[in-house]
């Protein structure tokens, strides 16, 4: 080969070398975070409690952090300015769903509103969520089935006081949310009895911690077929207890409506029957895997809210008796509360939003994917990596609350911070487009049961236990629970 020929070729090598390095797509920048070991990344870093675990490397490594666990690429968001970039700036390419194992079951992870990716089929839900289950006049229609659910709550309280019997706050909070939703959605009580709730309660527990607990075989995806921890058989069962439920009286109810040829309830079981006559996509099995959804968010986090809530406030008896005073003051000593009463009780709605400050239900949110390379703050959030926003650490933030581990209810008399996704600080159902669309009735419940309950009865610890001696542990699932539920004995009101 001449000189000419090798020059020729050498010249073309370079210029091929240099195309290939100008359209050779630049090393996304990640966040920083802590090192990884070989193969597992930093699984052993979560520990018990991934929620505290981050915040305590959020401390070292800045409020976007990168972590490899197994083979998944997590960012988590650990203040509020970087959460605004998430939920709001960039919630575009960030609002879709990593889908854990436990929730790809009986094919749950096609109909599952939480999880399912933004699409005609998930706009078609929210709306219909947004517009009809959940609008404003709907749930003022429904008033009356949460005043009837709240009368009962209070009339078992009364019967474990006339024995001094103390009164399982957790069990008896599911109860009246499991059959304030099921008579909302199907008009018939789910539980009949606190021995039922509390199978139920553990049963919709599993589900949730299931869901929310790490799971080897989603950071090695290789691993899904053997299903080494059992999650997928676990959750299977679980799920398809609560859809035989759906499934009999749906059942029960097309019948109905076959021989009488209407409506039979005018409830959100006939107003999604409805639907399905105009739009194929709200078929049975929807219908079914809805209330799912409706049924397993909607329980544990008002439950664990309100049990945390009156522990906070038997731990912090002043508080306790602005409350009860405010209570007297607005609608009178001993009444239960009417949502038309709720506008006048601010200290109460900031007993709420303080509860779900330090105790927000799902600490990580609902895990995120990207659908594209975001770039936030200088860093790469690349393509198809899990974004968790620990909203449990940026509600403890010293640098926005005063006192941050202090339960005060008095920090929001004067604030005009919300939990209903326009403060980032304070972010309990998340915000954006996959903003929890229950949201609402979840705080009207949470008002009317613990204003009434607080309004109703003076509550001691039982056994002569001691404020101070009370376990505040948390069990970590996609909920965050009192790890020992709390007994409290109710006492009748003094004249």
């Amino acid at each position: 080969m001449d000189f000419v020929t090798c020059a020729l070729l050498l010249l073309l090598t370079c210029a091929t070398i240099h195309a290939l390095a100008r359209t050779r797509k630049p090393k996304p920048k990640l966040p920083p975070g802590p090192s990884r070991l070989p193969i597992i990344g930093n699984l052993l870093e979560l520990g018990q409690m991934p929620h505290q675990s981050l915040a305590k490397l959020a401390e070292i490594h800045g409020p976007v952090m990168s972590l490899k666990l197994g083979k998944i690429t997590t960012v988590v968001i650990s203040s509020a300015e970087m959460a605004r970039e998430v939920l709001l700036t960039h919630d575009q390419f960030l609002s879709n769903r990593t889908i854990p194992q436990s929730v790809s079951v009986l094919n749950h992870e096609h109909y599952s509103l939480a999880f399912i990716p933004v699409s005609p089929l998930w706009r078609d839900l929210r709306k219909i969520c947004n517009g009809q289950l959940f609008a404003h006049k709907t749930l003022d229609a429904s008033q009356d089935v949460r005043r009837k659910k709240v009368q009962q709550l209070l009339g078992d309280v009364q019967k474990s006081s006339q024995i001094g019997e103390a009164v399982d706050i957790g069990r008896e909070a599911f109860k009246t949310t499991i059959n304030l939703l099921s008579n909302t959605i199907f008009s018939v009580d789910l539980v009949r009895s606190a021995g039922t709730a509390g199978e139920f309660k553990d049963l919709v527990t599993n589900i949730t911690k299931l869901v929310g607990s790490p799971n080897i075989a989603d950071f090695f995806p290789v691993l899904k077929k053997i299903d080494p921890q059992g999650v997928k058989r676990k959750q299977t069962k679980n799920v398809a207890e609560v859809l035989d439920i759906f499934d009999n009286l749906i059942r029960q109810r097309l019948k109905l409506r076959e021989s009488s040829g209407s409506d039979t309830h005018n409830d959100m079981l006939d107003a999604l029957l409805n639907i399905s006559k105009e739009n194929e996509m709200m078929d049975k099995t929807m219908i079914e895997h809805l209330a799912h959804d409706l049924f397993v968010a909607g329980t544990d986090t008002t439950t664990s809210t309100l049990e945390w809530a009156m522990t906070e406030l038997v731990l912090n008896p002043e508080i306790m008796s602005k409350a009860k005073k405010e209570l007297e003051e607005m609608i009178g000593k001993g009444k239960p509360v009417e949502e038309s009463d709720i506008s006048r009780l601010p200290y109460l709605q900031a007993i709420i939003k303080e509860t779900f400050r330090l105790h927000p239900p799902v600490p990580l949110l609902l895990p995120r994917k990207a659908a594209k390379d975001v770039d936030i703050s200088g860093f790469t959030i690349p393509k198809d990596a899990q974004v968790l926003v620990n909203v449990w650490t940026i509600a403890r933030d010293p640098t926005l609350w005063k006192n941050s581990t202090l339960f005060s209810p008095e920090r929001f008399l004067e604030s005009e911070i919300d939990i209903k996704g326009h403060n980032f600080e304070l972010a309990p159902f998340g915000a954006g487009r996959r903003i929890c669309p229950g949201m609402m009735l979840a705080i009207r419940m949470l008002l009317l049961m613990l204003g009434s309950l607080i309004n109703s009865f003076d509550w001691k610890l039982e056994d002569g236990m001691k404020p101070e001696d009370m376990d505040m542990e948390e069990k970590f699932g996609i909920t965050l629970q009192k790890a020992t539920p709390l007994r409290v004995v109710p006492v009748n009101l003094s004249n």
